[in-house]
């Protein structure tokens, strides 16, 4: 006889008291890894909200450089004119493309899978007679 060896029962028994403590170290180890991708997740946020800073001002200097390049043909005051006028019309164009682009996504409802439900169940009530 095989003393050494446990029953099928034994095993289920022994099985159905670790699957909990399994089921536990499997989520502590998914709660540290998320926590530690949402660390670099935010420092690369970081990150990008500093390029976008820098980016700006970068931008902001090149404006300057366009207003003290045109002040060597034209008064200061003009060329700072001619450079804003330029700026508030490339926005102005952006803001029409912008709600242009608004407008085609309006209304914010699923329109073709509403009609593809209204269909099936139009095909099932059709189905049921």
């Amino acid at each position: 006889m095989r003393d050494a060896e446990p029953t099928i029962g034994a095993l289920v028994h022994q099985l159905s008291e670790e699957i909990p403590e399994l089921v536990r170290s499997e989520l502590r180890l998914a709660q540290a890894e998320v926590a530690e991708k949402g660390k670099r997740v935010g420092l690369g946020l970081g990150m990008f909200s500093a390029a976008g800073l820098v980016a700006f001002f970068g931008l902001a200097t090149l404006v300057a450089t366009a207003v003290l390049g045109l002040a060597e043909a034209l008064p200061a005051w003009l060329s700072a004119l001619v450079v804003a006028v330029v700026l508030l019309a490339v926005a102005g164009a952006f803001g029409l493309l912008g709600k242009r682009k608004v407008s085609d996504g309006q209304p914010l409802k699923p329109e073709r899978a509403i009609a593809g439900v209204q269909a099936d169940v139009a095909t099932l009530k059709e189905v049921r007679r």
